[in-house]
């Protein structure tokens, strides 16, 4: 059979497809997604919470895990509405990598900036603080992947000016 023949066949019935891949579903891998998001604010101050379930490097980003039929854009939208009651725009995404904490799970990084000025912020039972840092100030530690987004998200800042 040709390539266009299974082409056509396909189009007219394309559950050909989807059978087979909804029977293989079982045995394909499985993996967990958390999105933060390195969130500026007009001044081009960073936002940084201090989480109370990482111990040992209790100062990040915010953001947290998919839920199911989200998307990790969604995610952090959703996660910094929560954590902080801030709207936040979503401009790009900067790196996506495999966690160095937890098998089968990726981490996904964006570069965030409210989407109105003035916002409160009211933070949730998660978060114990949270602080706006300057460009030029030094940081508190973070974990590797936080680290890498700030490093990504400062570059792309620059960029943009």
């Amino acid at each position: 059979m040709t390539a266009r023949r299974l082409a056509h066949l396909l189009r007219r019935a394309p559950w050909l497809i989807y059978l087979p891949q909804r029977l293989l579903r079982p045995f394909n891998a499985r993996v967990t997604v958390g999105a933060v998001g390195a969130v500026f604010d007009a001044e081009g101050r960073l936002l940084l919470v201090e989480h109370l379930f990482h111990p040992q490097t209790p100062w990040g980003l915010p953001g947290g895990n998919l839920n199911r039929g989200e998307t990790p854009d969604q995610t952090v939208r959703r996660e910094l509405l929560e954590e902080t009651a801030l709207r936040v725009e979503v401009l790009q995404p900067l790196i996506i990598a495999p966690s160095h904490l937890w098998r089968h799970h990726l981490d996904v990084g964006y570069l965030c900036r409210l989407s109105a000025p003035d916002q409160p912020v009211r933070l949730s039972r998660e978060l114990l603080d949270y602080r706006w840092f300057a460009p030029q100030e030094a940081l508190p530690p973070l974990s590797p992947f936080h680290a890498e987004v700030v490093r990504r998200a400062l570059a792309a800042l620059a960029i943009l000016d």
